[in-house]
C-alpha cells in the first residue's frame, strides 16, 4: 500500500494544529477585532476632544474682553488724573502735579491688580504703582508674590507641557518679548507713543517666562492737550487659568467617556468576535470531521448578519452532507447496476468454456454481447449523468422554439415505420430558454418511453401551449400507465419498468431522471400521472413545465 495518503495526513496535521492555535489566540479578551473596534470608537473621541481643547477662538475672546476692560479702567484713571492731579503753571498751561499724581497711580490701582505707570509729555516715567517709595535718585518698588501653596512647580510644568503642545495646533503668531527696563520711557512702549499722540492702544506680549502680559495705554488729556499717558499692565494668569479650568473639565468628561468608550467597545467586540469565533471554531472542527457528530452552532436568534451568517453556515454544511449522501448513494447503486452485467458476464464466460455444443456456444455468445451493450449503454448514462450539473452550470441559454423542434422530433420518429405514430400540435411563438441539446435529450427520452409502452394500434400525443408566463408540454401514450403509487419513484436513478415481451436490461433507468433534473435546472418541472378514462388507466401522462422568455 502506498505511504502517500498517510503523509498527507500527518502533513494536514500540523497545518490543523496551527490553524486551531491561530483560532484560539484570538479568543482573548482585546482581540484584533477587539483592537479594531476600540481604535475606531477612540480615535473619533480624540478628535472631538482635541477640537474641544483647541479653545483658540475662546482664548482670544477673553483675551479681547481683558483689554477691553482695562481699557475702561485707564480712561476713568485718565479722566480722575485730568481733574485731579492736574493744574495751571506759571505760564497759564495745564501741568501735571507729580506728587499729587503719583499718590493717585499708587491708590487707584490697589484692588485691580494691575500696574500703571503715568509718562509725561516728555516721555518720562512720572510715577509707577509699584513704586512704594523714593529716595534720592532710585525707588523701592513692590512685587506680587504667589500665595501659599500655588508653587506647584508639577502642575506649572505639566500646564506649560500642555500649552506647548496645544500651540502646535493653534498656530499663533510669537509674540513681542515683554521687557521692564529698569528706567522706563516712552521710546520702550509703541502704545505709550501711541497715547501720547492722542490715540488709545493695547499690546499683548510675552514674558521671559512665558507668560502672557497685557497692556493698555490712554492718553491723560485737559481740555483737549494731552498731558500724559497712563499704562495698565497686567499678566494673563487669570486668562491662563480660565483656560486651564476649562480644559480640565474637558479632561474630566473625556476621561469618563473614554471609558464608558473601553466599555462598550469590548462589549461590542465581544457580541461579534464571540459567535464569530464559535463558528470558526464548529466549521474547522466539521471540516476535520468524518461524520455529522459536530454541527455549526444555530444562532438565529440574534436577528443580526452574524445570525444570518450561522443560518447560511448550517444551511450550506447540511447541503454539503446532503450531497456527500447522495454521492454514496449514487455509488452504490452504479455499483450495483454494473455488477449485475458483470455478473452474468462471468456466469456466461465459465459456461461456456465447459460447453461442447456450438449452439449452445453461440447462444451464450450472443448473451455476453447483449451484456456488453448494457454495460456500455450504462456506462454511457452514467457519464452522462455525472458530467451533466457542470454542463448545465456553465453553458448560457438560448431562445429554443418548442414547435420547430418538438415537430422535428416526431418527424424523425415517424419516419420509423415499426414504431406507433407520434402526433404533434404545438402553437406558434412558443419560445423558452434553454439548452437545445438537452431539451432535446428530454423530449427523445419521454418521447422513446412513450414509444416503448405504447401498443400495437395506439399512438403517442405530444402537445403543448402556454399557460400565463409557463410553455406547458405533455408527451401521453395508450400504454398500462404508472403503476399506483411510483409517480414520482419513477424518476429516481436506475428505475425500471419494462413493458411485457421486453428484454431485460434495455433501459438504464436512468433516462427519467435525467429529464427530470434538466428540467430543474432549467427553473422547470417535470411530472407523471396516468390518463384515466371512465375509471380505467388508458395510459400516462408527462408533463414538462418551462418558463417562457421575457417578451415572448
Amino acid at each position: 500500500m502506498s505511504d502517500l495518503p498517510a503523509s498527507a495526513e500527518q502533513q494536514s496535521v500540523p497545518q490543523h494544529e496551527t490553524r486551531v492555535a491561530r483560532i484560539e489566540e484570538r479568543h482573548g479578551l482585546f482581540s484584533p477585532l477587539t483592537w479594531r473596534i476600540l481604535a475606531v470608537n477612540a480615535l473619533a473621541l480624540f478628535v472631538l476632544v482635541a477640537g474641544i481643547l483647541y479653545l483658540g477662538r475662546y482664548k482670544q475672546e477673553l483675551i479681547h474682553s481683558e483689554l477691553e476692560a482695562m481699557a475702561v479702567q485707564a480712561e476713568m484713571y485718565a479722566a480722575a488724573l485730568s481733574t485731579s492731579a492736574v493744574g495751571q503753571g506759571d505760564d497759564a498751561t495745564n501741568r501735571v502735579k507729580l506728587e499729587v499724581a503719583r499718590e493717585m497711580v499708587r491708590r487707584l490701582v490697589g484692588i485691580t491688580g494691575a500696574r500703571a505707570r503715568l509718562f509725561g509729555a516728555n516721555g518720562q516715567l512720572i510715577a509707577d504703582s509699584r513704586n512704594v517709595r523714593t529716595f534720592g535718585s532710585g525707588a523701592v518698588q513692590a512685587e506680587e508674590l504667589p500665595a501659599p501653596g500655588e508653587d506647584d512647580q508639577l502642575a506649572e510644568i505639566m500646564r506649560k507641557l500642555t500649552e506647548g503642545i496645544l500651540s502646535l495646533f493653534e498656530g499663533e503668531q510669537p509674540l513681542p518679548l515683554y521687557v521692564d527696563p529698569p528706567v522706563a520711557s516712552a521710546s520702550d512702549y509703541p502704545e505709550v507713543r501711541a497715547a501720547l499722540a492722542g490715540y488709545s492702544r493695547g499690546v499683548v506680549r510675552v514674558d521671559s517666562q512665558g507668560r502672557r502680559v497685557l497692556s493698555v495705554s490712554v492718553p491723560v488729556q485737559r481740555f483737549k492737550q494731552v498731558l500724559a499717558s497712563i499704562m495698565l499692565t497686567k499678566n494673563g494668569d487669570a486668562i491662563e487659568n480660565a483656560l486651564h479650568a476649562v480644559r480640565l473639565d474637558i479632561l474630566k468628561i473625556f476621561v469618563f467617556a473614554f471609558g464608558i468608550t473601553v466599555l462598550l467597545s469590548i462589549y461590542l467586540a465581544g457580541v461579534i468576535t464571540r459567535p464569530l469565533n464559535r463558528l470558526a471554531r464548529a466549521a474547522e472542527r466539521v471540516r476535520r470531521s468524518k461524520n455529522r457528530q459536530f454541527t455549526i452552532p444555530d444562532l438565529s436568534d440574534r436577528r443580526d448578519e452574524i445570525g444570518d451568517l450561522s443560518t447560511t453556515l448550517r444551511d450550506m454544511t447540511e447541503t454539503l452532507w446532503d450531497r456527500m449522501d447522495a454521492i454514496e448513494r449514487f455509488a452504490a447503486d452504479v455499483a450495483h447496476e454494473i455488477k449485475n452485467p458483470l455478473t452474468s458476464l462471468r456466469s456466461a464466460v465459465e459456461t461456456a468454456t465447459r460447453l461442447k455444443d456450438p449452439e449452445r456456444q453461440r447462444r451464450l455468445m450472443e448473451i455476453i454481447a447483449e451484456d456488453v451493450q448494457r454495460l456500455d449503454r450504462l456506462i454511457s448514462d452514467i457519464s452522462d449523468y455525472s458530467r451533466m450539473d457542470a454542463e448545465l452550470s456553465r453553458a448560457e441559454t438560448e431562445e429554443v422554439d418548442l414547435r420547430v423542434l418538438l415537430q422535428t422530433l416526431c418527424e424523425l420518429y415517424n419516419a420509423d415505420a415499426d414504431g406507433p405514430p407520434v402526433k404533434a400540435s404545438v402553437p406558434e411563438n412558443l419560445i423558452v430558454p434553454a439548452l437545445e441539446s438537452r431539451l432535446v435529450q428530454v423530449f427523445r427520452n419521454l418521447i422513446s418511453n412513450a414509444i416503448t409502452f405504447t401498443p400495437e394500434g395506439g399512438s403517442v400525443r405530444v402537445r403543448a401551449w402556454r399557460d400565463k408566463d409557463q410553455a406547458v408540454v405533455t408527451v401521453e401514450d395508450d400504454g398500462p400507465g404508472i403503476p399506483p403509487g411510483k409517480e414520482e419513484a419513477i424518476f429516481n436513478r436506475f428505475y425500471t419498468e419494462r413493458p411485457s415481451g421486453e428484454k431485460f436490461g434495455q433501459h438504464s433507468g436512468l433516462g427519467l431522471s435525467i429529464s427530470k433534473r434538466i428540467a430543474g435546472a432549467h427553473n422547470g418541472d417535470l411530472t407523471a400521472t396516468n390518463r384515466i378514462l371512465d375509471g380505467e388507466v388508458k395510459g400516462a401522462i408527462f408533463t414538462l413545465r418551462l418558463p417562457l422568455e421575457e417578451g415572448a
